[in-house]
């Protein structure tokens, strides 16, 4: 595999802290979920970069809408961007929904500070009994995971029952769904929740350089 992936970057070259972020299933690197979180990280002197796996990047040139790659390959290229980076300082890796969790899933291989998803795919669409938590139970990277109350991958009553890594460390986003917007009753916005990830990474990210 190539050694010359592209990679969107966003913030100071010599920033507090490096943010690896892949994309979700079905929007790419630069949704406006994936646009609004990395520039406003920038703001706070953070160094976001991202990338795409094949299938989305085939999107763009194809115009059809490819499913994701198989996970080995998944995987596979989630080690080949981080080859890439790995004179980066304070290197932390995460991404939305399945490219978190495929981070998830190299995280104790790899010398990185920590872990960040958001909105943790705990399982499948409308099935919440297989889920997909194995490997967390064991985690030894320390996690944020920015989670959606209302997450129909994963709500908080569900994933309060799980049998988490004590190196996970939750956030909740009031009333929101997996791509954190909460409803109008609520009096909430999906601004006001997408600032609060932001804060949640901010803090995740300076709390656990203090403590490397």
């Amino acid at each position: 595999m190539s050694s010359s992936i592209p990679l969107l970057i966003n913030g100071p070259s010599n920033g507090t802290a490096t943010l690896v972020l892949a994309h979700g299933a079905g929007a790419p690197m630069d949704s406006e979920f994936m646009e609004y979180i990395a520039t406003q990280l920038a703001l706070k002197s953070i160094k976001v970069v991202r990338f795409e796996f094949p299938y989305m990047a085939e999107r763009r040139t194809g115009g059809s809408k490819r499913p994701p790659n198989p996970m080995p390959q998944l995987l596979s290229f989630w080690h080949t961007v981080l080859g890439q980076l790995r004179s980066e300082e304070n290197l932390f890796i995460g991404g939305k929904s399945l490219g978190g969790r495929m981070a998830s899933m190299i995280a104790d291989s790899y010398p990185v500070k920590g872990l960040t998803v958001l909105g943790y795919p705990f399982h499948p669409p409308g099935n919440p009994t297989k889920t997909r938590t194995s490997h967390m139970e064991f985690l030894k990277t320390p996690c944020l995971i920015v989670q959606g109350e209302r997450d129909t991958l994963g709500n908080k009553t569900e994933v309060t029952r799980y049998h988490l890594s004590p190196n996970i460390c939750m956030r909740w986003l009031p009333d929101g769904d997996h791509s954190f917007k909460p409803r109008k009753k609520s009096g909430r916005t999906l601004i006001q929740n997408w600032d609060a990830a932001v804060n949640h990474i901010c803090l995740f990210l300076e709390k656990t350089i203090a403590e490397a």
